[in-house]
């Protein structure tokens, strides 16, 4: 890759990132708004009004760039910034090839890892909702593109008990892991293979 080429793969890369980043984000704090503890319309109300807040912050954010057009520089200087710090390494470091994991490695350390990131997220509380678990690992890209049914499936394969009701506080009750049911797991080799993570 010539030199001029490289740098603006860089860019390229990490405007990319930044903004599956930024949509990560922003998903994972619309659908914070849907209350648990409702149903039909009324459970959505909170995701709309978040919808709608950050709509209305965009329409401002552009009627200010309209009245201040010299503020698209900055905020070019700025996503350029952010787009080069996000694509650090995607293009100067070369790929390593793929590391084959040992056919003997332990089936449990993935298992382990996640319960162990589980535990984190129930912290002192009684427990944790999968909808949460799933956005905190989207935020940190982990498990894209797995929906909650789907990630519930991996969880049961491994063995990790989940609830069809968990209350958190402060969160209502749906879909979660109860922390007495992590305190209660003896076997520690799950069934599935660390592949099925994927």
């Amino acid at each position: 890759m010539s030199r001029l080429a490289r740098p603006a793969a860089r860019l390229a890369a990490g405007s990319a990132a930044v903004a599956r980043g930024l949509g990560r984000r922003v998903t994972a704090w619309i659908a914070r708004g849907r209350r648990h503890d409702l149903t039909g319309w009324r459970a959505a109300l909170g995701c709309w009004v978040r919808f709608a807040v950050l709509v209305f912050g965009l329409y401002l954010l552009w009627r200010v760039v309209r009245a201040l057009p010299a503020l698209m520089w900055l905020l070019s200087g700025v996503w350029t910034v952010a787009a080069w710090r996000a694509g650090r390494g995607a293009v100067d470091e070369p790929e390593e090839p793929p590391v084959e994991e040992p056919a003997d490695a332990p089936r449990g350390d993935v298992r382990a890892a996640t319960l162990e990131w589980i535990w984190q997220q129930i912290g002192d509380r009684q427990g944790v909702h999968l909808r949460d678990l799933l956005a905190h690992a989207h935020v940190h890209g982990m498990f894209e593109g797995l929906e909650v049914a789907e990630f519930r499936g991996h969880l049961e394969r491994w063995g990790i008990p989940v609830r069809a009701r968990v209350r958190v506080r402060g969160q209502g009750v749906t879909v979660g892991i109860h922390r007495d049911d992590l305190q209660a797991l003896a076997d520690p080799s799950p069934e599935a293979t660390p592949a099925e993570a994927a």
